[in-house]
Formats: structure tokens, C-alpha cells, sequence
């Protein structure tokens, strides 16, 4: 009698060959998202989400959807609090078309936001997060905080999780090309739970928001009836294609030997391995750019030589205004 009636299978499938997922509270105060391990087993009342995309994480943490699980959810409750329904909040969302650099912003964002938070909690173990989102609120509606308000303001550095909020959202509405949305929103109260009694400025801007995010769906409806799906975790929702690519490009390696007339044998020096922390490969980009050096060069410098993922941090580096491309070459500023 003690085992469950069934096991989660499509869940567990989702989890394999992954470290992390993303989970948020179905019902909550507030509408928050956060990262945990797969060792964590979690039940009906999480929404997981198999991704441990941190661009994702930060899509899902901005005030763009969080507006939009607040008007498409539903409500629960005395306190009316919102209710995220996987089929209209998640999956009827239109992702924004991430460059890699934004990828690289948005996640650096989210990850630091996810961090605090966890680094925070784990100091102060009666602090929960929708003590920390309250408190947020109140700042955002320029609020007198309380003595106990006062007390997790500083425990959760509530004013530093702000900012970074903040440049989240903008970094999210510029991905989409909402520059006047951001002016309109960023900031104001109400990114995480509903709101009464908001200004008509406020209330227009939100209703824009909606209205152009629906316009987004029935534009990526089109285009899956057309056959281009946009899949967030292609190895998992699309793995032929996935397949396929990698077919696609034995091959073309296979025709590029065939070609040669000497293959030479290759190279024993010992190389390094690409880091997989972003704030590593940063790291490393900045250290061997002390001089100037092609992508190519710095990806030699590397196990795979990876040139793909060396590109994007360069790309991301050149917008924050660390780095230029002079020529073919890449140095700092």
C-alpha cells in the first residue's frame, strides 16, 4: 500500500543526463522560478521542467512571463493567489528568439539571481522566498519597510536580488525588441503577483504586453504547421534531428579526409578542457586575450577545440564593452 500507484516515467525520462531542472510552486503567493538537483524527487505540487538551460531559467524568472502566467493562470484560495497551469502558462508561451550573446546575459543573470537567493536562505534558515518577494514588492512601491521587513531586507539582500531583477527584465524585453514596453515596466510593482489598483500607464503597458505575446503565438503556431518547431531541449523533444545533424556532419568530415592527399597524425600536446561554468570560460577567454587572438586561436588552446562555444563568449564580452574585434582579431579594451 505504501508504493506509489505508478511511476513517473515520462518525469524520470526528462531528468535523465541532466544535473538540474527548473521547478516552480504550482500555487504561490508569488511566481518564482528556481533550479534544483535531480537527486530531488519532486511531487505534485512543483511544476518541473526538464531544462537546466539557465537562458531559460532567466526567460521564465522575467516580468515578460510573469505577466503572462499571472493573466493565463488561475486563482486559489482566500488570498486569490495564482495558480501556474503547465498547458497556458508554459506551453503556450512564445519563447523570445535568444542570440548567444543574450543567451549568455540572460543566464549569467539568472544564475546570479538563483544563487542570492540559495546563498541567502542557507545563512538564514527561517527566511523563505515569499518573505524575500514581499519585501521586493514593497521596495518596487516605495514602501516603509517595518522592523521584521527591515530585518529580511537585509538578510536576503532584497535591494541587490532587486536590481538584478530589474536588468533581467530589460535584458528579456530587448530580446523580444520591447524597448518601450521596458521603459513602461521595468521596476514597477507587480512583476511577481497581481497587483490591484495599478495606474492606467501601468495597466496599458501590461495589456500591450499581452496582446503582442498573443500576437507571438499565433505566429509560432503558423510556423510549427509549417515545420519549423523552435525546441527548447532538441536532444530530448527532437532527437532525430538531432541525429540526423550529427550524421550530416560525419559525413562532410568523412568527404573533407577523402580529399586530403596526407592525413597527418595528431598533435600529442596536452590541452586544456573547455570549462563548463560560464563565469570559468569567461575567465579563460580574458586570460588568453592578453594578447590579441583570433576565435579560432583561443578555441586551439582547447580539448575539441570549440569554436562554437568560445564565439558567444567573445560576442557576449564585446557588449559588455570588454572586448573588441579589430580586424580578425580579438582583444581587450
Amino acid at each position: 500500500w505504501w508504493l506509489p500507484g505508478r511511476a513517473r516515467q515520462e518525469m524520470r525520462a526528462f531528468l535523465k543526463g541532466i544535473e538540474s531542472f527548473i521547478a516552480t510552486v504550482q500555487t504561490s503567493k508569488h511566481v518564482i522560478f528556481s533550479t534544483l538537483s535531480t537527486s530531488i524527487l519532486p511531487d505534485d505540487k512543483l511544476v518541473s521542467i526538464g531544462l537546466e538551460n539557465s537562458s531559460i531559467l532567466g526567460v521564465l524568472s522575467s516580468r515578460v512571463h510573469s505577466s503572462w502566467a499571472l493573466a493565463s493562470g488561475s486563482r486559489l484560495g482566500v488570498g486569490n493567489d495564482p495558480v501556474y497551469n503547465k498547458s497556458t502558462c508554459f506551453d503556450a508561451f512564445p519563447f523570445p528568439a535568444l542570440t548567444e550573446p543574450q543567451k549568455i546575459i540572460v543566464g549569467d543573470l539568472a544564475e546570479k539571481i538563483d544563487q542570492l537567493r540559495k546563498q541567502q536562505q542557507a545563512q538564514h534558515t527561517k527566511l523563505t522566498l515569499t518573505d524575500i518577494y514581499n519585501v521586493l514588492e514593497k521596495l518596487r512601491k516605495d514602501e516603509v519597510l517595518d522592523k521584521k521587513e527591515q530585518l529580511i531586507n537585509k538578510q536576503g539582500l532584497v535591494s541587490i536580488l532587486r536590481e538584478l531583477h530589474d536588468e533581467l527584465d530589460r535584458q528579456v524585453f530587448a530580446a523580444y525588441g520591447w524597448h518601450d514596453l521596458a521603459d513602461a515596466l521595468v521596476g514597477k510593482a507587480g512583476a511577481t503577483t497581481p497587483l490591484p489598483g495599478k495606474s492606467d500607464d501601468q495597466a496599458q503597458a501590461e495589456e500591450e504586453l499581452l496582446s503582442r505575446l498573443v500576437a507571438l503565438n499565433h505566429q509560432r503556431t503558423a510556423e510549427e504547421k509549417s515545420g519549423k518547431v523552435r525546441w527548447l531541449r532538441p536532444d530530448y523533444q527532437n532527437p532525430d534531428t538531432e541525429v540526423e545533424e550529427k550524421q550530416e556532419q560525419v559525413d562532410m568530415d568523412l568527404a573533407d579526409i577523402s580529399t586530403k592527399q596526407k592525413v597527418t597524425a595528431p598533435k600529442t600536446t596536452t590541452k586544456a578542457t573547455w570549462p563548463k561554468v560560464l563565469s570559468e570560460q569567461i575567465a579563460a577567454v580574458i586570460e588568453l586575450l592578453a594578447d590579441p587572438a583570433t576565435c579560432e586561436q583561443i578555441a586551439d588552446n582547447f580539448k575539441r577545440k570549440p569554436i562554437k562555444q568560445v564565439q558567444p563568449v567573445l560576442e557576449a564580452l564585446e557588449a559588455l564593452g570588454r572586448a573588441r574585434l579589430s580586424g580578425d582579431a580579438w582583444e581587450l579594451n
